[in-house]
């Protein structure tokens, strides 16, 4: 099966690097959102986020022809769904974006066409996507309802790849299928053959939709055992990354780093998907899921004792003399990806406490709008060494080249390790 035009709905974090592999492969990619300015920017060969290598290939891909971005979905012989699954407050899956996204591409549907969701889903959520997409196109067959015999072919192929490493994971990683039927699932393989050097594995929907959220899963409990140590080697007085470390020794052992949480758009809120579907038997999923949420604000009360002895050292000054550096905002090391991040979060309610923060964070040149107050500041890193109190949060390189700065200050709350 040959493909010649593929669209992208969705040009974020996987979306356009997804978008700009294949067309590396001199495939004729339609990529869509619903951001003007990510749209304008991307035209012009630039990127709107950050991801080693990435800018090289649009710019490429742009300049070639073979990338174009648009607000609105127009005919191709792939679609891909690459659109956000927040999750609600009870924790269920929002599944609106997905449903926008097949609305919007439904009136330019053919036969024969294939349509992937790659976003995170719950179980079920690729079912849900062909009925919506069938109930806005009744004059197609839908695999649901004709079998191996429908016009468009709808599989579930989630991503699986590293921020900070997205390029190279594409094409190496593992890919796993889940089609509606066979036939959805050998057009699948044929598109992602394009460029995935990695083994191709064919499931059902609902098998490939529960494997990505397994995988996320397993890494959730496993950062909450290392989140879970750190706050009882805190209280036994022992350095948990030498402890760690220790540990790892044995050979079948391996923990992981404690953090000041999880964050992201996978990690931090897949697991809850399957807690939603099933909450009497996802006992350990749940408590892993509680123990990650619970250490920003285990974190933050290591930032208020700091505080405290600043006060006690400082008796005739208020709290809103204090400054407190905050040093990373991302979710992780490394990258401007800001989603579900617990160091955001901890900015934030550091900033709450009515002290006056500053932001390091290289990534980005501009706060996000839940930091837009006036006692948040973005600075250079040597702007910030001489604040009251300095709130490690996230382990950027950096950091990690500066890190002696920091040392033996007494002022630190180091929730990454970076002085151990």
């Amino acid at each position: 099966m040959m493909f010649s035009s593929l669209s992208v709905i969705g040009l974020g974090y996987i979306g356009l690097p997804t978008a700009a592999v294949f067309a590396s492969r001199k495939i004729k990619v339609i990529g869509v959102d619903v951001s003007e300015k990510a749209v304008n920017t991307i035209n012009r060969g630039e990127i709107h986020i950050v991801e080693p290598d990435l800018d090289t290939v649009v710019h490429a891909a742009v300049a070639e022809g073979y990338l174009h971005a648009t607000r609105t979905p127009e005919p191709a012989d792939a679609f891909i769904m690459a659109v956000p699954t927040p999750f609600n407050d009870d924790y269920s899956a929002d599944l609106s974006y997905i449903k926008a996204a097949s609305e919007a591409i439904a009136p330019v549907l053919q036969k024969g066409n294939l349509v992937i969701l790659e976003s995170t889903s719950p179980v079920g959520a690729t079912e849900q996507m062909a009925a919506w997409l069938a109930a806005a196109r009744p004059d197609l067959t839908f695999p649901q309802t004709h079998g191996e015999a429908s016009d468009i072919r709808i599989a579930h192929c989630p991503e699986r790849v590293l921020p900070g490493h997205v390029m190279r994971e594409l094409i190496e990683n593992d890919r796993v299928i889940g089609g509606m039927t066979q036939k959805c699932s050998a057009a699948a393989v044929a598109l992602y053959k394009t460029f995935v050097q990695g083994e191709c594995v064919v499931t059902n929907a609902r098998t490939a939709e529960m494997a990505k959220l397994t995988e996320n899963s397993f890494r959730d409990v496993n950062i909450a055992f290392a989140n879970e140590l750190s706050m009882i080697c805190d209280k036994l007085a022992i350095n948990v990354w030498e402890l760690i470390a220790l540990a790892n020794r044995h050979p079948r052992v391996n923990i992981l780093q404690p953090g000041a949480g999880v964050g992201g758009h996978c990690i931090a809120v897949d697991p809850w998907f399957i807690v939603a579907s099933a909450p009497e038997q996802a006992r350990i999923i749940r408590m892993a899921r509680e123990v990650n949420d619970s250490k920003p604000g285990w974190v933050l009360d290591k930032v208020k004792a700091k505080l405290e002895a600043w006060h006690s050292a400082n008796p005739g000054r208020t709290r809103s003399e204090a400054t407190v550096a905050v040093f990373g905002i991302a979710f992780k090391p490394d990258i401007d990806d800001l989603r579900e991040s617990p160091a955001l979060d901890i900015a934030k309610q550091i900033a709450d406490l009515g002290c006056q923060v500053q932001v390091v964070e290289p990534n980005i040149t501009e706060l996000p709008v839940a930091l837009y107050l006036n006692n948040v500041k973005l600075v250079t890193y040597e702007q910030a060494i001489n604040c009251d109190v300095l709130a490690v949060l996230v382990k950027h390189k950096p950091f990690v080249d500066q890190k002696a700065k920091l040392a033996n200050s007494g002022k630190v709350v180091d929730a990454v390790g970076l002085l151990s």
